[in-house]
């Protein structure tokens, strides 16, 4: 189930050109837009179960997991059926030979329990992951280890009978493993590249999420509806819950009979450098990091008394927040970063290339106010110019993340239209008047 597509005429055309080349076409989603609310659904029912309740945290924490991934993955397969789609590499028309199905079985599930124990190493050696705010995850893992490592003998064995080419990144990280010829180096970077950001984007995302449900369901009603302040920045924290918790479950399911696998991992380096420093433990932004660009007043601090100005602008932040939050809800079960699982081209996609982006970093300067500030023009000039190194850090950060999407037609077909029909271009058209056609025989 997918948005219908547009046909739209470019409007900065002159009628000759119009005629030579046809209309740009949004490519239809890999996701529909129907699959996030269906998740979302799930969630505001779970939350009106959970304010006020008596539940402990880390219980409510897996059963809004569950639910959303139960909730999308029966969307996803009952009604879009995506388990068919060509993008998942699998026939369910042409189940390969048994025996070639387990030879093949059995070198994935080496790499693939050789990888886990990479990643377990890596958790044990590193510092960061002895904070309190990831035991909830390692609780998870310890107790459902051997639950996973039965359920993924399981599962690699009936993915990989419906393959068409069975010989993966998984295969090719196995065959490297029990010492075989035949590996593909570039295969073996591709599954290096995938399974570091699913290993340090799924413990970061699921470490965050307890903090941010208690922050919307330990609450009085009475106080929000009382405060417009309050009002807006519980409905902000009910934003950034959506957000990390389609986050979360983006990073847990990355399953071909979903087609949220991932396609390729972004193999520039830069690519990482400036998603990493958005991210604990190498953020930059934040309290104590270089490009800290916060005041000592924010916008409660400054519109203090002013209910009128509270509300308005706090309804602002809210639009803003929830903006960006639609940018994470319309991934469905595929958000991820640095990956490749398809190209969306439906909800704030339809309007811009990289909606969160550009609305998170709207909402810094309106949040923080770093061009007003009670230590004098100074500090003004200081906090505006690091919010403006952060701005650049997001800039550089969707560019990168171009240079590898663009690897895809689809996303160079999107691109295309985009550059055309999204809110940007036509604001410039709109204020600058059409692009002029060249002159005829001037080159």
């Amino acid at each position: 189930m997918t948005d219908q597509v547009d046909h739209l005429q470019p409007g900065a055309e002159s009628g000759a050109e119009a005629l030579v080349r046809p209309p740009l076409v949004r490519p239809a989603s890999v996701v529909s837009t129907a699959t996030g609310f269906v998740g979302i659904g799930a969630t505001v029912a779970l939350l009106a179960l959970f304010i006020g309740s008596d539940l402990a945290l880390n219980a409510q924490v897996l059963i809004l997991l569950v639910a959303l991934i139960a909730s999308m993955a029966l969307w996803s397969i009952l009604v879009d059926r995506v388990h068919r789609n060509p993008s998942t590499g699998l026939d369910f028309s042409a189940p390969r030979p048994l025996s070639e199905t387990l030879a093949t079985t059995k070198v994935k599930l080496a790499g693939l329990y050789a990888t886990w124990a990479v990643i377990a190493l890596l958790y044990f050696s590193f510092r960061t992951y002895r904070d309190a705010d990831y035991n909830l995850y390692f609780g998870v893992l310890l107790g459902l280890g051997p639950v996973i490592l039965t359920a993924a003998i399981v599962y690699v064995f009936y993915v990989d009978r419906y393959m068409r080419d069975p010989h993966d990144t998984l295969w090719h990280a196995g065959q490297w493993v029990l010492g075989r010829d035949g590996t593909d180096p570039e295969m073996l970077r591709e599954h290096a590249r995938s399974w570091t950001i699913k290993g340090f984007f799924l413990a970061l995302m699921f470490a965050g999420t307890p903090g941010q449900l208690t922050f919307v369901t330990d609450v009085s009603l009475a106080n929000i509806l009382a405060n417009p302040a309050d009002a807006a920045l519980w409905a902000i924290e009910l934003m950034f819950l959506f957000d990390v918790s389609y986050a979360l479950i983006g990073y847990v399911v990355t399953s071909r009979l979903l087609d949220a696998h991932i396609r390729s991992s972004n193999p520039y380096a830069s690519a990482w450098v400036y998603a990493l420093i958005c991210y604990p433990p190498f953020l930059v932004m934040g309290t104590w990091g270089p490009l800290s660009y916060r005041g000592e007043l924010s916008w409660v601090g400054w519109f203090a008394g002013n209910n009128t100005a509270l509300a308005l602008w706090g309804a602002g932040l809210v639009l803003l927040s929830a903006f960006y939050a639609w940018a994470t809800v319309i991934f469905g079960l595929r958000f991820s970063n640095l990956t490749h699982r398809g190209i969306l081209t439906n909800g704030p996609f339809r309007y811009f290339k990289h909606p969160a982006y550009l609305t998170k970093n709207i909402f810094w300067w309106l949040v923080f106010m770093p061009f007003l500030s009670v230590d004098g023009p100074v500090e003004v000039v200081r906090n505006c110019v690091l919010l403006l190194g952060v701005n650049f850090i997001y800039f550089m950060r969707a560019r990168s993340e171009e240079w590898h999407l663009m690897e895809d037609p689809d996303y160079r077909a999107y691109s295309a239209w985009i550059a055309e029909n999204g809110v940007l271009p036509r604001l410039r058209r709109a204020i600058l008047g059409p692009a002029k056609p060249p002159s005829p025989g001037l080159e």
